[in-house]
């Protein structure tokens, strides 16, 4: 049979892996610490599968695997860690809304725009502090195509796409826990929302032109996290992986 090392490989893989490999996606929720069997075979992918068809998305080694690292490395041992990541792109046909007629002029004659919404990570965290941390990573992508006269007269169609990537962060702290405004307003482009209460929920978001590379999603990922612990007197987020 052909690949069939590779396929062996594949069965001998941590089910989650195996689910990233064959299918692209999983959600799920697991204490801590066995999250890292999980890091451990992903780390194992490259030196065992050669195959173009089941190659991880790079964002599994160089978003996903961080994120674990550093919201692992906050948390108590029983604390659970749920994960739902969709590597399969935001072409599904289910991740992509209706086209619709744009206003255009001269020299486009006519002009049809759809979004997708592809929310590709979503994290949930209990830390070691009593508080919630909730983050997900969204694409949204514009796409247009249109029609375009040229300078002879003659129509030609044509498509363009633009990626926008949304993090949005929330926490919600322990009960009764102390809040306390940060001396700094937060940067331009993050937005912060506070809800009081028993338990106070923070929530900051921030929005980024895409898509980006890995190293640098995850910098913009910890920008935004930053925020919600800004207002917890004593504490801040970790900035780098």
């Amino acid at each position: 049979m052909f690949w069939r090392k590779q396929k062996a490989a594949i069965e001998r893989f941590h089910p989650l892996h195996k689910a990233l490999t064959l299918e692209r996606a999983f959600a799920v929720s697991l204490r801590r610490d066995d999250w890292e069997p999980v890091i451990q075979s992903l780390a194992r992918h490259t030196a065992e599968v050669r195959r173009g068809k089941w190659q991880l998305n790079r964002r599994v080694p160089g978003v996903l695997v961080p994120m674990l690292r550093i919201l692992a490395s906050d948390m108590p041992p029983q604390g659970t860690l749920s994960v739902a990541a969709d590597m399969r792109g935001h072409r599904l046909p289910e991740k992509n809304g209706p086209q619709y007629d744009v206003p255009v002029r001269p020299p486009i004659t006519s002009m049809k725009q759809s979004y997708a919404m592809d929310p590709w990570l979503r994290m949930r965290a209990e830390l070691r502090d009593g508080s919630v941390l909730e983050l997900s990573v969204t694409d949204r992508v514009r796409h247009r195509k249109y029609r375009k006269r040229n300078p002879r007269g003659k129509l030609k169609l044509k498509s363009k796409s633009k990626t926008v990537q949304i993090v949005q962060v929330t926490r919600r702290l322990a009960k009764d826990a102390v809040v306390q405004r940060p001396g700094s307003p937060p940067p331009p482009w993050i937005r912060v929302r506070v809800k009081p209460g028993k338990r106070t929920v923070i929530r900051a978001s921030g929005k980024f032109p895409g898509p980006l590379e890995e190293q640098a999603m995850i910098d913009q990922i910890l920008h935004v996290s930053t925020e919600p612990f800004r207002w917890t007197p004593g504490r801040t987020a970790r900035r780098t992986p």
